[in-house]
């Protein structure tokens, strides 16, 4: 399971994002406590969010572009001393009780345009600190556990933190945090940068990268299955505050076995992924995950049970970490050199940059139809996004398999 921590430039970035992670998890934790707390609207929360990730939709490809050009590694320690700036902003302004809701605004909106480089820049290193391309799907996999298990403890510490102490210490903790990447990242030995010779403008680069990722068919239908799942499916999260408060008349303590419940299906199935010997099938696993958390979402909408409802938590949680996971360990291992940053960025752009405009869809929607009969519609839109994603990969290796079946010789006589 930790054979890419062999590579001892990975075992520093994964040993120093693991503290940083905790830390932006307690932030955003904390983040969403006070501007509820501040202000008492739910509107305000959820703006807090989508500035916090709506950049990726729009810079994400931008991101991939500027990123393939320059030495990764010196790009990331850039963009984690900005983050690591904002941080220290952030924890000054509510040490000194400067509780400004359009600062703290602007701050988020800050972290999400230094997030969508940074995401797309860290996923693009990954194949430059791994020794044994081959372990390329295990470091993946273990950074999405990772990932998950900051999910996880970092609201939980946050929740502490918040009640004993405050929450200018949850922003301080952060800022803090990044001292270990900062480390992580000047204790690396990296191969010299090789600088890209003839450079297109920005534009060219662009649609550059859009023609790759076109022309290689199966990555364009993973990538529209995760947009569709990304737009439409995912954001049932958003409506789990509903579930927990006003269908099992629960409080914030039901709410959390929600979150958790979740977090711990993502990191059973990160796990899996990070116990594959090789990054084959990764199309199988990406449909077998989507239906699963298609049916576990059905089944959560029509759930009377809390017990039931946690179970279809934690399936959706493990269909969640695979199909993302896997698409995204594809990209990395089907990739291109001179293209792996631009793919990753559009993967970016279809993962982080759609969820918070379908959870504006979803909020609306429910508003209108219910809260279950949507999730309802979510589970039936993410199995049949799966049966269109099947028919067309069947439909193009027909057509291959037709084009490269030899045509009889017929002798004719006049």
């Amino acid at each position: 399971m930790f054979k890419a921590l062999k590579s001892k430039n990975f075992k520093l970035f994964f040993y120093g994002q693991s503290v940083s992670v905790i830390g932006t998890w307690m932030q955003k934790t904390a983040v969403s406590w006070m501007v509820y707390s501040i202000t008492g609207s739910v509107f305000l929360l959820g703006l807090a969010t989508f500035l916090s990730m709506i950049p990726s939709l729009f810079l994400a490809p931008l991101a991939g572009s500027i990123i393939g050009r320059y030495d990764r590694h010196k790009t990331l320690l850039f963009l984690q001393s900005l983050a690591m700036l904002q941080a220290a902003t952030l924890a000054l302004l509510i040490y000194f009780k400067i509780y400004n809701i359009n600062f703290i605004l602007a701050l988020s909106l800050i972290q999400g345009i230094i997030n969508a480089f940074d995401m797309t820049c860290r996923q693009t290193m990954m194949i430059d600190i791994v020794n044994d391309k081959e372990d390329l799907p295990n470091a993946v996999a273990l950074n999405s556990t990772m990932n998950n298990f900051a999910r996880i403890a970092g609201p939980a510490l946050a929740g502490i933190i918040l009640h004993e102490y405050g929450e200018d210490i949850c922003f301080i903790g952060n800022f803090l945090s990044y001292i270990p990447v900062l480390i992580s990242l000047l204790l690396m030995k990296m191969t010299p940068h090789i600088k890209a010779e003839n450079k297109l403008n920005m534009v060219d680069d662009l649609l550059e990268g859009l023609d790759y990722v076109k022309k290689e068919t199966e990555m364009a239908r993973m990538l529209m299955m995760l947009t569709c799942s990304s737009l439409f499916v995912i954001s049932f999260n958003t409506l789990m505050p509903v579930f927990a408060k006003d269908i099992f008349s629960g409080n914030a303590e039901t709410f959390s076995w929600f979150e958790s419940a979740a977090g711990i299906g993502s990191v059973l199935s990160a796990i899996y992924l990070a116990n594959l010997k090789s990054a084959e099938n990764m199309s199988k696993l990406m449909i077998a995950a989507s239906l699963l958390l298609g049916c576990s979402v059905i089944v959560l909408a029509i759930s009377n049970s809390i017990t039931v409802a946690l179970i279809c938590m934690t399936l959706s949680g493990i269909g969640m970490m695979g199909q993302t996971s896997s698409i995204n360990i594809y990209i990395q291992t089907h990739s291109s050199v001179n293209m792996r940053s631009r793919s990753i960025s559009y993967f970016m752009m279809a993962y982080q940059g759609m969820i918070p405009v379908g959870s504006l869809i979803i909020g609306y929607v429910s508003h209108s139809l219910g809260v279950r009969t949507t999730v309802a519609i979510q589970g039936i839109i993410c199995i049949l996004s799966v049966l269109v994603y099947v028919y067309y990969k069947k439909h193009k290796e027909t057509e291959e398999d037709l084009e490269t079946c030899p045509v009889p010789y017929r002798n004719s006589k006049n």
